[in-house]
């Protein structure tokens, strides 16, 4: 089933604030394996299957390193088509000795953890079948269990990894809020997710078409965190992806009725959650 797709809403671009473009450019290509699909003196637009934008960097006037315990991104997903591309790229990971963060099986996905060298948190995953998701009480089941490395790098055998696979998609995104009530309003009754786990009264994991998740909310960096100053290293958007106009119209007149503002800018409409997390409105 294709959770990323019209009728559903989905991520479709991350966009990050980087210190210096050449250091970030190098990790996301030679590391990573995104391909250049648009470059200025402080921007660049990074693709996998050479015609559409999933990440783009962008170097601004005055940045400042990453702030902690500030609202923001918690990481980025990169959604791999299988599992034997999940286990190729570890192979590359221990090859090239790049450090991890973690790694873990998470029932309805498998993945590995690491940040960027701005600090920015990066997930690259693979699913399970959705035909083996365990749905409990309208949530589905996830976990957070070691992951099987070596049937990974047994999968992953054969093929050396070379650059992303043409079919890796932004799976999700994970962010840092300031608290889960408000920020489960805009998200639910402004965008119109779908609550579809909670972890306790921490974080809140949210989807169209019954996805294990589009976005993640948490309030690890401590309820009441402020939003990151303006020219810091992190987020500076991402995009959602709507199937049409009159939904996206629909979308903004929940949001303006629930007092959020919208506004254009070059094209897409903008709009901010409670904790200052920038959202592009794109069909």
């Amino acid at each position: 089933m294709n959770f990323h797709h019209a009728p559903n809403m989905f991520v479709g671009q991350v966009n990050l604030k980087v210190q210096h473009l050449d250091r970030a450019l190098a990790f996301y290509q030679q590391v990573i394996g995104f391909k250049v699909l648009e470059q200025t003196e402080r921007t660049a637009n990074l693709t996998a299957d050479g015609k559409t934008t999933l990440l783009s960097l962008e170097q601004p006037e005055d940045v400042v390193p990453k702030h902690g315990r500030t609202t923001g991104l918690y990481h980025f997903a990169l959604l791999l088509p299988n599992r034997a591309d999940l286990g190729r790229i570890l192979t590359h990971f221990i090859q090239v000795g790049y450090p991890l963060q973690g790694a873990s099986d998470h029932l309805v996905s498998e993945a590995l953890y690491l940040a960027d060298p701005d600090g920015n948190g990066i997930e690259i995953y693979a699913d399970r079948n959705s035909s083996g998701w365990n749905w409990k009480n309208g949530e589905v089941v996830m976990a957070t269990e070691p992951v099987d490395a070596e049937g990974l790098l047994a999968e992953g055998q054969g093929e050396s990894w070379t650059a992303l696979p043409a079919g890796t998609i932004m799976g999700h995104i994970h962010l840092h809020v300031s608290e889960l009530k408000k920020t489960e309003e805009f998200y639910i009754q402004g965008l119109g997710f779908e609550v579809v786990n909670r972890y306790g009264n921490q974080a809140l994991f949210i989807s169209t078409g019954k996805y294990h998740h589009h976005i993640g909310l948490n309030t690890w960096n401590g309820v009441g965190a402020p939003p990151p100053p303006t020219r810091s290293v992190g987020l500076e958007s991402f995009t959602l992806l709507l199937s049409d106009e009159e939904t996206r119209n629909n979308v903004i007149a929940r949001l303006q009725g629930m007092g959020a503002a919208v506004k254009e800018e070059n094209g897409s409409f903008v709009t901010v959650d409670p904790s200052g997390n920038r959202i592009l409105l794109r069909v």
